[in-house]
Formats: structure tokens, sequence, C-alpha cells
């Protein structure tokens, strides 16, 4: 059974916002079970899916992610097979990551998932609230 916030929770948008990471975090991280993934390994496949051979520095600032964070992430994802580091074309000291084939034979049961855990978390919302929320969640994200 759902947990439901009583009315009386303080207007504090970190907490709430907090709320809805957990919620939408649990639901996702259970639907990457099968396949053995985290939400951050699916999030670097989805963006190597969007942007192919980007370099782990190209990759951190799309992903608004730190380079410790990242490149272990990356670490563990080319051990276990999903993702392949290449010499960039340009720089032969830098590496570029590309999907796999086991990547990019999920890549449309691993889309999917993601798009069933959006929809899910915004089931209820009307089409013009879910296109607003997403973009105060960008206005959040933007704001210096």
């Amino acid at each position: 059974m759902a947990q439901i916030l009583p009315d009386d929770v303080p207007d504090c948008m970190i907490f709430l916002l907090a709320k809805v990471y957990q919620k939408a975090h649990a639901s996702f991280t259970k639907q990457l079970i099968p396949y053995g993934l985290t939400n951050m390994q699916h999030l670097v496949l989805e963006s190597l899916w969007y942007k192919p051979g980007m370099t782990a520095s190209q990759m951190g600032k799309f992903l608004l992610l730190d380079k410790a964070t990242l490149s272990d992430v990356l670490d563990r994802m080319a051990k276990s097979g999903w993702v392949e580091k290449r010499p960039d074309e340009k720089d032969r000291r830098l590496f570029a990551i590309y999907t796999s084939q086991k990547a990019d034979t999920l890549k449309q049961d691993l889309i999917m998932e993601r798009r069933k855990a959006n929809e899910e978390l915004m089931k209820g919302f009307s089409p013009e609230e879910k296109i607003l929320f997403r973009r105060w969640l960008m206005d959040i994200i933007n704001t210096d």
C-alpha cells in the first residue's frame, strides 16, 4: 500500500523533491533488476544511444555528473560488458565510449522500461501538467 503524506507536512520543497526522487528511484530500480543494471548505468546507456562516442569528460558535462562518480560507473560497465572504451580518433590520450552489442540488443527494452517508469510516475497528470512539471524541473536544474 502506498504511503500518503499528511496534509500538514511543512511546505518544504527540498523534502517534497526528495520524496519524489525516492519514489521514482525505487520504482525504476525494481524495473532494472532483471537486466542487472542500476539507474545510473541505465542513464549512461541512454546518453550513449543519444550521443555515441562521448569521452568521459563530455558525458560528465552532458549528464551533470562529476568525473569520479562517472569514472567508477564506466569502469564497472566496461568490465560487465555494457560499454566499450575505444581510443578517441582526435586525441589518442582520450577514450570514446560506446554501447556494446549486449547493450544495443536490449536498447528497445531498456528504453521501454524508462518510458513505463515515467508513465507510472506521472499517471494522473494531464498532458499539460506533464509538460509544465518537466519545464519546472528543468528550470530548477538550470538555475544557478
